[in-house]
C-alpha cells in the first residue's frame, strides 16, 4: 500500500469516526438502524420490539357470501394489484367475505404493517375513553393528562385539535430525510423525549396539517388518561369484543416502551376489515356500544379547517379517518396508510374493504388513485 492510499484510508476512518462522535453528541443513534434498513417495509416487525394483542378465545368468523370468489375484478383493478404489489385485498358486502386475494406468500393469517390505518384506531380509542369517562370530552386540554403540555402556547391545545390535525406543533412529516423527527419517531428508542421536545409554532385549531405526531401525544394522553398501555386497550376494548381471528402487535420505541400510536399495528386483512365494520354500524357491535355513535358521526365528518397545503377547506379528514364526500353521489370513509394500506367504507352499499401491499399509486387530488379504483370496481361487482 503506498502513501497516497494509506493517507486516503486514514482520512476515510476519521470522517468516520467524526461522523460517529456527531451522531452520538447529537443523540442521533437512531441513524445507524435507519441507515441499515433505509425504508420502512410491511415486514417490519422483525426489527422492532413488540407488544402482543391477544385475540379472543372464541373467535367471530365473517361468514361467505354464496358466490364467494366467484367474481373476477375488473381488469384495471387486477392490474393495479399487481402494479403497486398488493399482497392482500378483501370486499366484504352484507357482512359476508365476497372475494379476497393474496399474493407472494401472503394470507388470511399473514400480520402486515397498518403504518397510519394505526391513527384511525387510536381515534376509535380515544372515543372509547370518552365513553368510559376516562376523558371528559374532545374539549378537554391536553395540559389535563400531560404536564409537559401545561406552559405557554402548548397548553392551547385540545384534544380535539389532535383529532383534526390542527395541533400546531412542529413536527416534520418528512418520511425521505434521516433527520427529520419522523424518522427518529419510527428508529428511535424514545417516543417520550421526541414529543416533550415539541413547541406550539401556530394556533392550534385553525390550519389542517398533517403530522403523526398529533397521533403520537393523542398516545401518550390515552395512557394517562386510563392508566393502560395503547395495546392493552385495543385488546380489552377492540380486539375481543369484535372476536378477531388472530392476535396483532403493535411496534415499541423500547423493550416494554411505548407504542408507536401513528402507525406500526401489526394485523391480517379479515380482522382490520373488522374496524371498519364498526364504524359502518356506528360504533355498535351485536348490540353493544363499543364507540359511542355521537362520537363516530364527528369523527366522519369533514373539520372544515383550512388545508396549511393550499389553503382550500378541508372537507377529506375527520378525527383520524379520511373523508371521501360525494365521489358519484356516495359518501366513504377510509382509514391509510404510507404503502398503500386501506380500510375502505362505503355506507351506501354495507361495503367494507381492505388492501394492503407494499407500495401506491399515484394520487387523484387528495386521495391515492387505488382508492378510487377500488370504489369504482366495487361499485361493478355490486350495483
Amino acid at each position: 500500500m503506498n502513501r497516497k492510499t494509506k493517507r486516503y484510508g486514514a482520512g476515510a476512518i476519521l470522517l468516520l469516526m467524526l461522523g460517529a462522535a456527531w451522531i452520538h453528541m447529537a443523540d442521533k443513534n437512531y441513524l445507524y438502524k435507519a441507515v441499515v434498513y433505509n425504508f420502512a417495509d410491511i415486514d417490519d416487525r422483525n426489527i422492532f420490539d413488540q407488544r402482543e394483542i391477544d385475540a379472543p378465545r372464541k373467535e367471530q368468523p365473517w361468514p361467505l357470501a354464496k358466490n364467494y370468489n366467484k367474481l373476477s375484478l375488473p381488469e384495471d383493478l387486477e392490474q393495479q394489484h399487481l402494479d403497486i404489489q398488493s399482497v392482500a385485498f378483501l370486499l366484504i358486502h352484507n357482512d359476508s367475505i365476497l372475494y379476497e386475494q393474496y399474493w407472494d406468500g401472503y394470507s388470511a393469517k399473514s400480520l402486515s404493517n397498518s403504518f397510519s390505518m394505526a391513527k384511525s384506531i387510536v381515534s376509535m380509542l380515544v372515543g372509547v375513553a370518552i365513553k368510559e369517562g376516562k376523558i371528559r370530552s374532545v374539549e378537554q386540554p391536553v395540559a389535563d393528562f400531560l404536564p409537559e403540555f401545561r406552559e405557554g402556547d402548548k397548553s392551547k391545545i385540545k384534544i380535539k385539535h389532535l383529532l383534526w390535525m390542527s395541533s400546531g406543533l412542529n413536527w416534520d412529516e418528512s418520511y425521505s430525510s434521516p433527520l427529520s423527527v419522523t424518522t427518529e419517531a419510527y428508529y428511535g428508542s424514545d417516543l417520550k423525549k421526541v414529543i416533550d421536545r415539541l413547541e406550539a409554532v401556530e394556533e392550534p385549531g385553525r390550519q389542517f396539517s398533517y403530522k403523526s405526531g398529533d397521533t403520537q401525544v393523542l398516545g401518550l394522553v390515552l395512557k394517562a388518561a386510563t392508566g393502560k398501555s395503547l395495546s392493552e386497550l385495543t385488546e380489552e376494548k377492540l380486539w375481543k369484543p369484535l372476536g378477531a381471528a388472530e392476535d396483532a402487535e403493535w411496534s415499541l420505541d423500547r423493550p416494554d416502551g411505548i407504542e408507536k400510536a401513528y402507525c406500526c399495528f401489526y394485523s391480517n386483512a379479515r380482522d382490520f376489515a373488522r374496524l371498519g365494520k364498526l364504524y359502518l354500524q356506528n360504533g355498535v357491535w351485536n348490540g353493544d356500544i363499543i364507540v359511542p355513535p355521537a362520537y363516530v358521526k364527528a369523527s366522519l365528518t369533514p373539520n372544515g379547517l383550512v388545508d396549511e397545503r393550499d389553503q382550500e377547506k378541508v372537507d377529506f379528514y375527520g378525527y383520524q379517518w379520511w373523508l371521501l364526500p360525494n365521489y358519484k353521489g356516495q359518501d366513504v370513509f377510509y382509514a391509510r396508510g404510507i404503502l398503500g394500506q386501506y380500510i375502505i367504507v362505503i355506507p351506501e352499499k354495507n361495503i367494507v374493504m381492505v388492501r394492503l401491499g407494499k407500495e401506491r399509486a399515484e394520487r387523484v387530488g387528495k386521495h391515492p388513485g387505488e382508492v378510487l379504483t377500488m370504489i369504482d370496481a366495487a361499485n361493478k361487482l355490486i350495483p
